[in-house]
């Protein structure tokens, strides 16, 4: 009989077009071992291992200390309210955006619907309030640097490799493979993400481009993304706007969107995301990429209406709905935002997060049953990340009941969870207060300070304390760091008059 099989290579693409990529790349391993010159098999392996730790570079931007503290390319120390990411624009007291309403970020920023990049460790201005951030809720350490995590991720890579790297790039003769189409672009995607040398691949990519006669607007977008690994915003400014001028791509614009988010221009982001949306009308990135940016302003209403709009052209965007149902309920609807989580609820998404948010919406919405059984889900689906935010919300939900014992075990859970957790630090603090145990409630609400610079309810909460305790320059401090934190907090301002008429009849 004559045995029919498929040919290897074919069987090795169809399992890369399935993201079978460890039976590919066993195939192509096999087939190179044979015929180490066999290009297909070759160009099958790279482009498996490539996809297999392939990460999106447009959401992949979560600063480190290195590059929130040691950057040369501000632009204006002292920025206008709403030019900034690192001075968004102040609300008015009682609106959605308030930190009255609305919990802060540790870089000042009303928090988000939606979990991004760059949403939890923010910009501090500080090195110490940096190195404070803690990176997750079981780790205090913060995030290091980003290009020390790609690099930690190239090298994971390599060490999947039993015997070495698949591709020896210290011999590579990078102006021969830049000549040739078939391959220069496998290689150099394998370069940057699997490898993560990103000198070889600006090479490459450069070589590419002079071969192209500078006619090929993607390696020009991949300088682009060499250059702003290598913290060259201005550099990847110039090669983006190249590519754009020469091919207009929605990747373009988010790649030269996300140089000017990252150089601290919002305005600039916005004109341009502005643009491309004329060009591509309908294009939810896009949209999505214009209500991030006034989200991080601080301007939440007109963030909602461009949320709104996505709704046009993709009626279930996680993301939009998420961020509406947010602001829905910090402005004191928590029915109409109750039905935005239920929505996300009926997609099929099921986390400890959603059910938390359900069961706050029912509880402010006098739902108390559905309330007490969405913690209880919450709970259960909890883990090591959430467990503390879990915790804290059935301790604020404990003190709104009056069960005081409640809410103490409540937010002492939460720090078994976290420890660095600022606003449970406070809330017990409060709790310590009621009991009369000053030094226990002085000794929490400094611990939610240093924390968390940006919680001005610790500084006003630690300024009454010491103004019923006689210590006057103390509550004169904290009520100066509360107002700083908070410059339309009203009780602060008057808690700041009444000790100024102490110091003055003294």
């Amino acid at each position: 009989m004559i045995e029919h099989q498929l040919d290897p290579l074919f069987m090795a693409r169809s399992y890369l077009r399935r993201r079978k990529f460890d039976q590919c790349i066993d195939i192509c391993t096999h087939m190179l071992e044979k015929n180490p010159y066999d290009q297909g098999a070759w160009f099958m392996k790279a482009k498996a291992l490539t996809e297999k730790v392939y990460i999106d570079e447009v959401e992949a931007d979560d600063d480190g200390i290195a590059e929130m503290l040691m950057d040369d390319n501000t632009i204006a120390q002292v920025a206008r309210p709403g030019t900034s990411f690192k001075k968004p624009a102040t609300a008015a007291q009682g609106s959605s955006s308030s930190q009255s309403v609305r919990p802060m970020s540790q870089s000042g920023r009303p928090v988000s619907g939606f979990v991004r990049p760059g949403t939890k460790s923010g910009r501090p201005g500080t090195m110490e309030q940096a190195i404070m951030t803690p990176r997750t809720a079981h780790t205090a350490r913060p995030v290091t640097s980003a290009s020390g995590r790609f690099v930690r991720l190239g090298t994971a890579s390599m060490l999947s490799e039993p015997d070495g790297p698949f591709i020896n790039t210290a011999q590579l003769n990078l102006s021969k493979y830049a000549e040739r189409h078939g391959l220069n672009r496998v290689l150099f995607d394998y370069l940057f993400y699997h490898e993560n040398d990103i000198r070889n691949a600006l090479d490459l990519a450069a070589l590419a481009t002079q071969a192209s006669q500078y006619e090929d607007w993607w390696w020009k977008q991949q300088l682009g993304k060499c250059y702003y690994r290598l913290s060259l915003f201005r550099d990847a400014e110039k090669q983006f706007h190249s590519a754009l001028r020469q091919q207009s791509t929605v990747d373009n614009y988010l790649y030269l969107a996300k140089v000017y988010i990252r150089l601290d221009q919002p305005l600039a982001a916005l004109d341009l995301f502005a643009k491309g949306i004329e060009e591509f009308p309908g294009e939810v990135s896009l949209i999505i990429g214009c209500a991030r940016v006034h989200e991080g302003l601080g301007d939440t209403d007109q963030s909602v209406k461009w949320y709104k709009s996505v709704f046009q052209f993709d009626a279930s965007c996680v993301e939009a709905i998420a961020c509406i149902g947010t602001h829905n309920f910090y402005s004191d609807m928590p029915e109409i935002a109750l039905r935005s989580f239920r929505r996300l609820l009926q997609m099929g998404i099921s986390n400890s997060e959603l059910y938390t948010n359900i069961a706050l919406c029912c509880f402010y919405s006098q739902q108390y049953d559905m309330a007490l059984t969405c913690f209880e889900r919450a709970v259960t689906l909890s883990n090591k990340e959430s467990a503390a935010d879990v915790w804290y919300n059935i301790g604020h939900v404990a003190v709104g009941i009056g069960d005081s014992n409640l809410a103490y075990q409540a937010f002492q859970l939460a720090l078994i969870s976290d420890n660095n957790h600022a606003e449970a630090y406070n809330n017990l603090a409060v709790l310590e207060m009621r009991k009369g145990k000053v030094e226990q409630a002085r000794a929490y609400f400094l611990a939610a300070i240093s924390i968390n610079q940006e919680l001005y309810e610790a500084h006003y909460n630690l300024s009454i304390l010491s103004e019923s305790q006689g210590d006057l320059n103390t509550s004169y401090k904290e009520v100066r760091k509360s107002i700083e934190a908070f410059p339309s907090h009203v009780d602060s301002k008057n808690l700041l008059a009444q000790l100024k008429q102490y110091f003055t009849l003294l």
